[in-house]
């Protein structure tokens, strides 16, 4: 069991939740139960890209690690290589659970894992392929949860009349104080009082509209950019983890941490701010509900506070490295990357407006700490 877990990395795997969580809050979101297939499914492809990893360096492994499980004989590769394929599956019926768009995304997501580790890894493409896969996980997370926002309020909504707005009524424009919305049955429209918005709805500036799991996508682009910097940041230090003598990686990385930090502590323009509402999209892909006003209050500071936790978190080993690149420190400033992820999807949470989704995440941080004194994360 102990060769498993280092073979899987277990204590990596805290740094997997937050992405699809930080997905869904950046729709303005509350998970779902498609979020937690999309968490699932991130688990199950993460795990697969760590076994397929060893698979494909058992060789380089022999040399330079020969105390990882397949060169010290503990685990043979072709178990190896059955888990991640096992793993995979996992994670695509997972994703396919979640929906069509989810799939579509999980999909590219373990195409991506598989071409780093078998094609990519030792090229000049391999952090940025591992940038793209950090980013699909949160993609993932947003379109599964866009999606189960639809199933759920299409089960919810009872039937209309002919010509009459039932409780499936939803927003299509919002300008001002005034909204439009079409009835859930019968396609007729309803026009709402200037002075009476429909259920779920945000008029006035900074309202975010996501009228579908493409669209959820789209929205939460910019987190997952982000969190794909931090990663190919994080990969190019890596490259060099066994032999160091790299001051240049941890130097660009250091930088790139304090710009990622920087921007990840700002606060979006539909950010809950002030205890209020995101909009309510079309087909009710977002139908949040009140936001606690102590925490949506919280947010914008919270993100800042987030954000200085994840540049001492990235930013104290980096420098370490930097000035002294040995591999021991080199490690260590992998590692701590890693653990960076964290607070990084918190500080993206809790930026949308989603407090509560980042004090969340951090919780996974003394669990992380604890499982890396037992098993390396890297």
């Amino acid at each position: 069991m102990r060769a498993w877990a280092e073979l899987l990395r277990v204590s990596a795997l805290f740094t997997v939740p937050g992405d699809a969580l930080a997905g869904a809050a950046a729709l303005g979101a509350r998970p779902n139960r498609s979020t937690a297939l999309a968490v699932g499914a991130s688990l199950c492809l993460y795990e697969a890209g760590m076994a397929l990893n060893d698979w494909a360096d058992r060789e380089e492994d022999a040399i330079d690690r020969p105390h990882r499980p397949i060169p010290s004989g503990r685990i043979s590769p072709p178990a190896a290589l059955a888990a991640a394929g096992a793993l995979t599956a996992a994670g695509l019926a997972l994703a396919a659970r979640a929906g069509r768009t989810s799939l579509a995304v999980g999909t590219a997501l373990a195409a991506t894992v598989w071409a780093y580790d078998l094609r990519l890894k030792h090229t000049a493409a391999g952090p940025a392929a591992m940038g793209a896969a950090r980013a699909l996980d949160v993609l993932l997370g947003a379109t599964a949860t866009a999606t189960g926002n639809v199933l759920r309020d299409r089960a919810t909504s009872a039937p209309a009349g002919p010509g009459v707005a039932g409780p499936a009524a939803v927003v299509t424009r919002v300008s001002g104080n005034t909204s439009s919305a079409s009835a859930g049955g019968g396609g007729a429209a309803a026009r709402t009082s200037p002075r009476t918005p429909s259920p779920g709805t945000v008029t006035g500036a900074g309202a975010v509209r996501v009228t579908g799991p493409w669209d959820g996508l789209r929205t939460a682009l910019p987190s997952a950019t982000l969190l794909g910097a931090h990663t190919v940041a994080v990969t190019t230090v890596s490259r060099r983890e066994a032999q160091g003598g790299s001051t240049a990686a941890p130097l660009a990385a250091l930088v790139a941490t304090g710009v990622l930090g920087t921007l990840a502590g700002r606060p979006t323009d539909g950010a809950v701010a002030r205890g209020g509402l995101r909009a309510a999209p079309r087909r009710g892909t977002g139908a949040l509900r009140p936001a606690v006003p102590a925490l949506a209050a919280a947010g914008p500071a919270l993100a800042g506070v987030l954000a200085l936790v994840y540049t001492g978190t990235a930013g104290r080993p980096l420098l370490h490295a930097a000035l002294n690149p040995s591999p021991p420190l080199t490690q260590r400033a992998v590692g701590g990357g890693i653990r960076a992820m964290i607070p990084l999807q918190a500080a993206l949470a809790a930026r949308g407006g989603a407090a509560g989704i980042a004090l969340g995440v951090m919780g996974l941080v003394p669990l992380a700490r604890t499982f890396a004194r037992k098993v390396s994360p890297t």
